[in-house]
């Protein structure tokens, strides 16, 4: 074990000032005078973080929340970070939401001591992300120790400083902590501590220093390693060839555990197929056994401060050789999306035993698995076929002595993917790239002889309509005896030499479809399409191939025309046409286009959206858009339509995230219309449902038709009309009040026939005079806020949801009342009571609290949660309080007797 480092260390920032929400100023005057924001332009860019990322201001951080001070502290870093250094070193420091999703992961947190590796610490956010989770956790561990590498002397200050900030959150639950930054490269380390580690198992007696950690948490360096450096030596003396940093320090930190240790770690998904990976996974594979995957449906989302673009994912491995019997795949849009896709899969689906690549397996859903079982169907290999596939010969900055912009009398066309088009090639083409290579000596190795072929793109994204696109190259266009493809194209050939031209058309077609292409996906992490991925594809046999191209000419077929023809010639016979996991891909992609021509911004523009609108329309993947109907529907029905026919099962508890995120939305733009059936039942009510709107249904019909385009420039020039007459519509159920004067208006139902109550009942009964301050409403409004009245108290809202349902200040004894009003939610118990107590915690007068109900029926229910020293009112007997209030004794009643005669 190595011995302690010295730690640089920089001024220390004090905890946010408690009470300080809604005082941005001074909480930033408070950080300045600490040294983390040193002057006016640190200032400025922590306001620029606040306002467009993930939280919107200093007050959400003045709890003394552990995650949320570091996080402060990695936006000022983050932002004080030249983006050149942070490419140079490969790193880039985890937001707190990622860093709280992978703390989350781990199982084994009750264990009597911990030890925790964090191999790339940075600022600490992940080290903080897991202590944080300890902390919380039902059954404290006893003893917690961390040991953090960085190597940036820059980082190692405020490193310190996190880990501090863990050292109280463990002292305050009880829980032991020590911990040790070790300022040195973390690889070269490792490789010294492993080297110690195997000497030392050698001896009977000796103790393995080198496996110490239970726990590993990482988010490695991200950077190419040259064959000849001393970290690739080092790497090869621990058993590893690879050629990126980040798997480096995966295998490492995987290494440093003990047996049945957890780790955890965000990277780039590149690593799970391709050659360039093969001896980390075998590796990696063999002494981790994986458990869970969480995959991001955006690569922007991660780690979109930084601008990193990298697909990455997160893994989470326990060190055993015996591998679990299933593997959770979970999928969400990013780290702060709690809407969560969840599926099961085998764990020989992942990694197939049989596979001398070990590439890793990622199935998302049951689509996913149906496009899998499809392409099972096709067994032959290239090399059954007598085929292989290579990469383009000309590397164009190597020979751009010998290339021209346009031909000449001494050149061969030189093909680029810019000349891809439509299934054939567009040449020449008005390019910067040359269209033309000079047949010389000295070219000829660069060269092939001018046949048929098929051409594949080398690149694509994951954003891209399609990951592999492929075209013939058709040699009769061309009157040339050789030509030249260019080093990122990938091209199909017969032992160098061309195909039939119908057998180059039947493979084509086969790469361009959206089987094909989902399948790709599925295992294709980065932005290449290797030569190596082409040949580890699954292909039909050589007469389903020519009886593919047969029939196709100049005229290349549409994607729809290409996945008949897939389904119709190869896949009719099958006994899985049934389910057809094509369709219910297209059918999600024409629900997606539907939401962009209709002008929905790019939040809703996912495929949480595209399924909720086929919810709400009833419509199946293989339904016609004219078969579109318009059940009424709430939120779990919706959901549970989601899993039935799309195969898209989400986790129980993101059911708000539909309401929030999309529905809310859909209501806005009037695309949709909520409690038809009866327009008194508050928005917020359980048994709310939702109905697409009569004027949308009839526009959604003539998807696909020729009646499409001018069907929607009319719905979209009437939608402001729309929204106008539903708001009429709902606006007349809605529930007069007089509050100053002044006619307010609640929405109807529920909780609001409540609240009206309260104003015109309770105040006068036992705030006479009283002064309204707050009221709330069931739509997520507020009817009411007398906000400067509040302030002048000493109280700064941030957030509406956390006021309670009625303010009043009492002003003949100066009280503030604070009132819930109980129809849905629960009462003012312990928890809601010590809330409002932190809320209000800033005000110098007395706190009344004060639950009401509209019946002594609905107030049975919650009688057992009511909080002492608070007090309760039922609507239906609107002139008597009950007192859960100590201070008050026993009272004899006086009964009134009646006068005799």
């Amino acid at each position: 074990m190595s011995a302690k480092l010295p730690i640089i260390k920089e001024p220390h920032p004090q905890p946010l000032p408690a009470g300080g929400e809604g005082r941005q100023s001074t909480a930033l005057a408070g950080w300045g005078s600490s040294g983390l924001i040193s002057n006016q332009a640190d200032m400025i860019l922590v306001a620029s973080y606040n306002s467009s990322l993930e939280f919107t201001s200093l007050a959400k951080l003045s709890s003394g929340n552990l995650l949320a001070e570091v996080d402060l502290r990695r936006a000022v870093v983050s932002l004080k970070l030249r983006q050149d250094k942070k490419g140079s070193m490969g790193q880039f420091l985890t937001p707190a939401s990622v860093a709280q999703l992978m703390a989350g992961m781990f199982n084994s947190l009750d264990l009597p001591e911990i030890s925790l590796l964090d191999a790339g610490a940075g600022i600490g956010s992940l080290l903080a992300a897991f202590v944080a989770k300890v902390c919380q956790h039902r059954k404290h561990t006893s003893s917690l120790r961390v040991v953090a590498y960085e190597i940036d002397p820059f980082l190692i200050g405020y490193l310190h400083q996190t880990l501090e900030l863990c050292e109280r959150e463990c002292k305050y639950v009880g829980i032991s902590f020590n911990y040790e930054i070790r300022q040195t490269d973390f690889i070269e380390d490792a490789a010294r501590l492993l080297q110690v580690g195997l000497l030392n198992n050698a001896m009977p007696t000796a103790v393995n220093y080198a496996t110490e950690f239970t726990h590993a948490i990482l988010n490695p360096p991200y950077l190419k390693i040259n064959a000849h450096s001393k970290v690739r030596e080092l790497l090869r003396s621990i058993g590893l060839e690879t050629s990126n940093l980040y798997t480096g320090f995966m295998a490492a930190t995987a290494q440093l555990l003990k047996p049945n240790g957890e780790f955890v770690a965000i990277t780039p998904r590149s690593f799970c197929n391709g050659p360039y990976f093969r001896d980390f996974r075998k590796m990696f594979l063999e002494m981790m056994a994986l458990e869970q995957v969480h995959l991001f449906e955006s690569r922007q989302e991660a780690f979109s401060d930084d601008e990193v673009l990298q697909e990455t994912i997160i893994i989470q491995a326990t060190k055993q050789r015996e591998k679990s019997s299933t593997v959770i795949i979970n999928t969400s849009f990013g780290a702060n999306d709690d809407f969560i896709m969840s599926h099961s899969v085998p764990y020989f689906d992942l990694v197939q035993p049989n596979d001398l690549e070990q590439f890793i397996h990622i199935i998302p859903d049951k689509i996913s698995q149906q496009i899998v079982q499809r392409m099972e169907l096709f067994t032959c290999t290239l090399k059954d076929l007598g085929l292989t596939v290579s990469t383009g010969r000309v590397v164009d900055f190597r020979a751009k002595d010998y290339l021209r912009t346009n031909p000449e009398s001494n050149t061969v066309p030189l093909i680029y993917p810019v000349n891809l088009s439509n299934g054939y090639l567009e040449y020449p083409k008005i390019t910067k790239k040359s269209q033309a290579i000079v047949h010389i000596e000295e070219t000829a190795n660069l060269l092939i002889p001018n046949e048929h072929y098929v051409l594949c793109k080398r690149f694509s994204s994951k954003e891209e309509k399609r990951r592999v696109v492929a075209v013939v190259y058709d040699a009769n266009q061309f009157n040339y005896g050789y030509v030249g493809f260019e080093n990122h194209l990938n091209y199909f050939h017969k032992d160098g030499r061309g195909l039939s031209l119908t057998l180059a058309r039947g493979l084509a077609v086969y790469l361009n479809s959206t089987l094909v292409d989902a399948f790709f996906r599925l295992f294709n992490g980065h932005t290449q399409v290797n030569a190596t991925d082409l040949r580890k594809l699954n292909y039909p046999n050589l007469s389903q191939l020519l009886s593919l191209g047969t029939g196709i000419k100049e005229q290349f077929p549409s994607l729809q025309e290409i996945d008949e023809l897939i389904e119709n010639k190869l896949l009719s016979m099958s006994n899985l046409s049934e389910n057809n996991p094509i369709a219910t891909k297209s059918r999600i992609d024409e629900a997606l286009q539907i939401l962009t021509q209709l002008g929905f911004p790019r939040a809703q523009l996912n495929e949480r959206s595209a399924l909720t609108l086929l919810a709400l329309l009833g419509l199946k993947p293989t339904d016609s858009w004219q078969s579109a109907t318009s059940p009424l529907m709430g939120i779990t029905p919706m959901m549970n339509f989601m899993a039935q026919h799309y195969g898209k099962t989400y986790k129980p508890n993101t059911r708000e995230t539909v309401r929030r995120q999309t529905v809310h939305q859909f209501l806005n733009a009037a695309l949709i219309i909520a409690n038809p059936d009866d327009l008194s039942r508050p928005i917020n009510s359980p048994k709310t449902v939702y109905q697409i709107e009569n004027s949308a249904l009839e526009l959604l019909r003539t998807y696909a038709t020729n009646e499409w385009e001018k069907s929607i420039c009319t719905y979209i020039a009437s939608v402001e009309t729309l929204k106008k007459h539903y708001a009429q519509e709902r606006e007349v159920s809605r529930i007069p009040i007089v509050i100053n004067g002044e006619i307010k208006t609640l929405s109807p139902g529920g909780q609001n026939i409540l609240i009206e109550k309260i104003i015109n009942d309770f105040v006068s009964c036992f705030t006479p005079g009283g002064k309204l301050i707050y009221v709330g409403d069931t739509d997520e409004k507020f009817a009411y806020f007398d906000e400067a009245t509040l302030a002048d108290f000493g109280v700064n809202i941030d957030s509406h949801g956390k006021m309670p349902d009625v303010i009043i200040h009492f002003t003949t004894n100066n009280w503030l009342v604070l009132i819930e009003a109980v129809t849905s939610h629960g009462p003012i118990n312990l928890k809601r009571k010590k809330e409002l107590e932190v809320l209000f915690r800033g005000i110098q007068i007395p706190l009344v609290m004060v639950t009401t109900f509209l019946s002594r029926k609905a107030m049975v229910a919650y009688l057992a949660e009511i909080a002492w020293e608070t007090d309760v009112w039922v609507a239906e007997d609107a002139t008597h309080l009950i007192h859960f209030n100590g201070e008050y004794l026993l009272q004899a009643y006086q009964i009134e007797k009646k006068q005799t005669s």
